[in-house]
């Protein structure tokens, strides 16, 4: 089984001197690629100069965290594709739990690893943590972490199992349901896009795993702060797109209702918060979706997921 390490960058070279080093030591059993999102600094004449076995791949402009990566794996010839941020430092043997789970279960086709922070390795990481699942309000969350409470890492979580969605941070995927899928909504561009791949996925009821075996650590916010408007912005935006593409009919107006109330409230606490840009941000996303409905009307896939999983859940199976 032939398997691509794609790291997707822009303007990242301190990224790449930092966490690339892991991934190359630890990786003989993949390519490894750096696809480069037309960046301005030095990172294209760094690689060229201290990896000239990792392969790199230009594209013309930055295209994202979706279009990127639509756009560079075209040029990767693999059966399994591991897209791993710039900022993830890979541990040894990270790749032979997760090879071993593809070639056992066919089923399988989306895996996460375990990601925990980079500054303080017994903590579980924000983006991702031991496998994300959506609450019934569509908001993403993780077990290691609700909203901002992040949990120690105590062997908690060490079972592999079935999740409803795998971090970007760190996403494996078999390249024909990658393709099959038309890859990540480039109108996403970044944010929640694997969320919606993933949910895209279930609806085959095809399954995406989360593996403890394999385990990563996240430094995080190296594309974009939390503090920044445009998060914020992309945040809400995505996630009501996500929402009306993939929800069954029946919960597509209840749902997205008091999704429309709880943004409302969250953009007045920004504005308590002395937050203002924030505030704006929430209003836009709101305009940025209604101008896509009929769009993403079109988008919706003939059949979905309509049973519950457990602990509040949406949709698994």
């Amino acid at each position: 089984m032939k398997i691509a390490v794609a790291i997707l960058n822009w303007n990242g070279q301190n990224l790449l001197k930092t966490f690339l080093p892991s991934v190359v030591k630890f990786s003989k059993e993949a390519t490894v690629y750096v696809i480069d999102n037309a960046s301005t600094d030095n990172s294209v004449v760094f690689l060229k100069e201290n990896f000239p076995d990792v392969k790199l791949i230009q594209l013309d402009q930055n295209y994202g965290y979706a279009g990127g990566y639509n756009h560079g794996l075209l040029q990767i010839d693999a059966d399994i594709y591991a897209l791993v941020n710039s900022d993830i430092e890979v541990t040894e043997n990270w790749l032979l739990p997760v090879l071993n789970t593809f070639e056992k279960e066919p089923e399988t086709v989306v895996i996460q690893p375990k990601i925990k922070d980079y500054k303080n390795k017994k903590m579980f990481e924000y983006a991702g943590a031991a496998g994300g699942f959506i609450d019934f309000f569509g908001y993403p969350y993780c077990d290691g972490r609700i909203l901002f409470r992040v949990e120690e890492d105590n062997a908690q979580y060490d079972q592999s199992k079935e999740i409803f969605w795998a971090s970007g941070a760190c996403f494996f995927i078999r390249k024909d349901i990658f393709e099959n899928h038309q890859g990540f909504d480039e109108s996403f561009f970044a944010h929640q896009e694997e969320i919606d791949l993933c949910w895209r996925i279930k609806h085959t009821g095809k399954k995406i795993k989360f593996i403890p075996e394999s385990e990563v650590y996240h430094l995080g916010g190296a594309s974009l702060e939390a503090q920044n408007p445009f998060k914020t912005y992309l945040n809400f935006r995505n996630n009501l797109m996500m929402l009306l593409k993939n929800l069954p009919k029946f919960l597509i107006l209840p749902v997205i209702f008091i999704r429309l109330i709880l943004d409302g409230l969250s953009g007045i606490v920004f504005l308590l918060q002395g937050k203002p840009k924030h505030t704006w941000a929430v209003i836009k996303a709101h305009f940025g979706f209604y101008k896509r409905i009929p769009k993403i009307l079109k988008q919706r896939p003939k059949r979905t997921i309509k049973k519950y999983y457990n602990r509040f859940s949406i949709f698994i199976k």
